[in-house]
């Protein structure tokens, strides 16, 4: 059974400390893959400051192009908005049966976690890889036999940061990868 690591994301945009996230889920857990699965539209955030949805999709296909082991998924285009994890899920396990998914998150997504729409169902269907993240308060989740606190290294940088530097005139440009920029730049997103 193939072992798959989704992590979702809203990729607004793509940045290297996705990218080095995704590597160190490769190299260090045993997720085969990596899916990025580009949110629509997550239930917490506003949609009017998304790029569209194709512009975000395509920056990450930029930003994995050299790494066969990660895929784009635009999965959530399809299905009904607000993306709601549990049913792309759900969706992801009946197309392809013969995988074993794995969620990715930040381990402060673990203190709203009894908040996602039927978190329980989500922990009966795969485990979560959590990644950890500054000053995060210990949850009843740390201790559940189908999370993983890993042990990965945090890379304190953001797309809100990113976006916030383009508009202000900053070059950001060694803070996604390279093809990532040129695309942002040819396109003159977030100025």
């Amino acid at each position: 059974m193939k072992k798959i690591g989704l992590f979702f994301g809203s990729f607004n945009p793509i940045h290297n400390g996705h990218m080095v996230l995704a590597n160190y889920m490769l190299e260090f857990t045993d997720a085969e893959e990596i899916w990025f699965v580009i949110s629509p539209q997550n239930p917490l955030k506003e949609k009017s400051s998304l790029l569209s949805e194709n512009h975000r999709y395509q920056l990450v296909l930029e930003a994995i192009e050299l790494e066969p082991r990660f895929k784009a998924s635009n999965i959530e285009f399809k299905l009904s908005q607000p993306s709601y994890t549990i049913n792309t899920l759900v969706h992801l396990q009946e197309k392809y049966p013969a995988y074993q998914f794995s969620l990715i998150i930040g381990e402060d997504n673990l203190i709203f976690f009894s908040k996602w729409k039927n978190y329980e169902r989500i922990l009966e269907l795969c485990n979560l890889l959590v990644y950890p993240r500054p000053n995060c308060e210990k949850t009843e989740f740390h201790s559940h036999p189908k999370v993983s606190i890993l042990n990965a290294p945090q890379v304190e940088i953001s797309a809100d940061f990113i976006r916030k530097a383009i508009k202000e005139g900053k070059n950001v440009q060694y803070f996604v990868p390279e093809r990532v920029w040129k695309y942002m730049m040819e396109w003159g997103f977030y100025k």
